[in-house]
């Protein structure tokens, strides 16, 4: 699997005067001093970018005295089948999840194409929740082609998936409008996969968490609660390309968007929000991802089309146990 040669966080060596424990599925841990890490230029100049943003201490945050990794206290796996499938495909998909073991303490949901959702709410177990890939940002009506938050509660969708990257750069949805969607959907009962990442060029310039919390700033001056709000953060470099952040790439920005959030919403929504990683995600790489303590799922796209491997993904989460 190729990783992307631009870490932010390669070269970093934990000193061994930090002590962790673990409590649950979350880990407890002593104060950190990023101070006295063996950074690179690059992942110094990262920490301290983020910190002019947050006005971190010198000290590392406290970390989230939660037994759970969120409200629910459950690991969060998507699938986002995209605009992929047939009915004859679908069928033998639903079949291979319906067959699954999977653990029991994952909240697992799969998006399909809008045009086959009701054909997979008819026959995929109650077990797994079915999400919409995108909605409308008000109630229908003369919206050509469009798909309004009410229409997906009325087929049995209990998520939308909003923000995704192609939406974003491929359709031209700004981070306003996106917003705006997400917060009409929480309004409709619908949870929201809100989804924030970088370009290359943009993580190649050092400009990482100026992007996402330019996103994450978005959801936050609309959205009325961030109770049933599931953070996916997808490196737009790292989406269907084969390459993937390492889990220490990955983390580094999940720790700064937590951060994002205890200092310009609240400790307790920081604390109980769930990010999940996406981008290239498989049934290779999972497991090391799943260790990371701000990692607490994936949003998987291409691994979700086969049902054994979107199964492996989900029960990544006997990694995360092992780990705490």
């Amino acid at each position: 699997m190729a990783v992307v040669s631009t870490s932010l966080n390669s070269q970093v060596t934990k000193p061994t005067s930090v002590s962790t424990q673990f409590s649950g599925l979350r880990r407890a841990c002593s104060k950190f001093d990023y101070n006295s890490l063996s950074l690179s230029s690059a992942t110094r100049s990262f920490f301290h970018n983020v910190r002019s943003h947050l006005h971190i201490s010198s000290s590392r945050r406290g970390c989230r005295g939660v037994v759970a990794m969120a409200a629910s206290g459950k690991f969060f796996v998507g699938g986002n089948w995209k605009c992929n499938g047939t009915k004859e495909l679908i069928t033998k998909l639903v079949s291979d999840l319906n067959d699954a073991k999977l653990e029991p303490d994952v909240d697992v949901v799969v998006a399909p194409p809008f045009v086959y959702i009701d054909q997979v709410k008819s026959s995929l177990t109650n077990r797994i929740e079915v999400s919409g890939q995108n909605c409308w940002i008000g109630k229908g009506g003369a919206f050509t082609g469009e798909i309004s938050a009410e229409q997906l509660k009325d087929i049995g969708c209990q998520w939308v998936i909003l923000g995704h990257s192609e939406r974003r750069h491929i359709i031209g949805e700004d981070d306003q409008f996106i917003g705006k969607k997400a917060a009409y959907a929480l309004g409709q009962g619908l949870g929201v996969i809100a989804c924030i990442g970088e370009l290359l060029s943009e993580r190649e310039a050092g400009n990482t968490a100026d992007v996402c919390f330019r996103q994450m700033k978005a959801f936050a001056d609309t959205v009325p609660s961030w109770e049933s709000v599931v953070i996916a953060y997808e490196p737009v470099w790292a989406i269907g390309t084969g390459k993937v952040a390492t889990p220490q790439q990955a983390q580094e920005v999940h720790v700064a968007v937590r951060d994002w959030l205890k200092k310009n919403v609240s400790a307790e929504v920081a604390s109980t929000t769930r990010i999940i990683y996406g981008g290239s995600v498989n049934e290779s790489n999972c497991t090391e991802l799943a260790k990371e303590e701000d990692i607490d799922g994936f949003l998987v796209g291409g691994a979700s089309l086969k049902g054994p491997e979107f199964a492996t993904i989900v029960n990544s989460v006997t990694a995360k146990k092992v780990a705490a």
